[in-house]
């Protein structure tokens, strides 16, 4: 199973360049990393990231996040991953590109498993 994180590609790469993903802001707020299921990354990026260019969608296997990742009510009732600790950009299944276009973003082909 896929998780997902949506962020600001300048962060992203600020991160790969350490090796260290501590989070975006709304992240070190909250003391954990805000992810996304497959099922919920879209409504994500409408309601957090409406409008918002400049972002990397980046996949991670939930499996290969254990122990750190943690399922727990969020919006609605529903069960949100969030991650414990920092995440290591190399080990990422991918970061592609997710513009913002006529009022929505366009999520790259492909990203569902």
């Amino acid at each position: 199973m896929r998780v997902f994180k949506i962020v600001d590609e300048g962060i992203w790469r600020e991160a790969q360049a350490k090796g260290r993903f501590d989070g975006a802001a709304i992240d070190v707020k909250d003391g954990y990393i805000h992810l996304s299921g497959e099922s919920q990354a879209e409504e994500t990026a409408r309601l957090h990231f409406a409008g918002k260019s400049g972002l990397v969608l980046v996949a991670y296997e939930a499996e290969a996040l254990a122990p750190a990742l943690k399922w727990e009510p969020s919006r609605g009732g529903q069960l949100f991953p969030h991650v414990y600790g920092a995440l290591d950009p190399a080990r990422a299944l991918w970061a592609k590109s997710l513009p913002w276009v006529d009022g929505k973003h366009v999520f790259p082909e492909g990203w569902r498993a």
